[in-house]
């Protein structure tokens, strides 16, 4: 006959018990046997009430669920000859998607032209990449895609 590792309902260990006994007690408490950890030899049982087991799991999940981040990618467009203050009010708005934690996809997007320039679309995104050093990390180095400039920035 199998047996089990048995934990009464005040928390104390029973020792090793038969599983018919086990459960006689259980029964004789007014509460379920539960197998607390199958793998072990031999498994541990628990005395208890199940239906307040259950709750307590779900609400453990709940609460680790709730302290979890998902970290979101926002972007920030740009083109190579923006203004002083056009580059301060995105770099505001940069910054504080760093300190929430998310991480900023920066685009350059040129027109025309422009895609004879593409060494300022470089220098701009190297001024972004020191103006926040001290509070992000660049995850994927500027590359071009067709008309397009990106860098990927992470918060430190």
């Amino acid at each position: 006959m199998p047996t089990v590792l048995l934990i009464d309902h005040l928390g104390e260990k029973r020792g090793v018990v038969q599983t018919a006994r086990a459960i006689e007690m259980a029964v004789e408490a007014g509460l379920d046997l539960v197998e607390v950890s199958p793998q072990t030899q031999p498994p541990v049982c628990k005395i208890l009430d199940y239906g307040k087991f259950k709750f307590q799991q779900q609400k453990k999940k709940a609460e680790a669920k709730k302290k979890q981040k998902v970290v979101e990618i926002k972007e920030i467009k740009m083109r190579p000859n923006i203004d002083d203050h056009d580059y301060e009010v995105k770099a505001k708005a940069m910054r504080r998607f760093f300190e929430e934690g998310d991480k900023v996809k920066v685009t350059l997007r040129f027109r025309g032209r422009e895609m004879a320039y593409q060494d300022r679309g470089m220098a701009l995104l190297e001024k972004v990449k020191t103006d926040f050093d001290e509070v992000a990390k660049v995850e994927q180095m500027p590359k071009l895609e067709g008309k397009q400039m990106m860098m990927v920035m992470a918060p430190r």
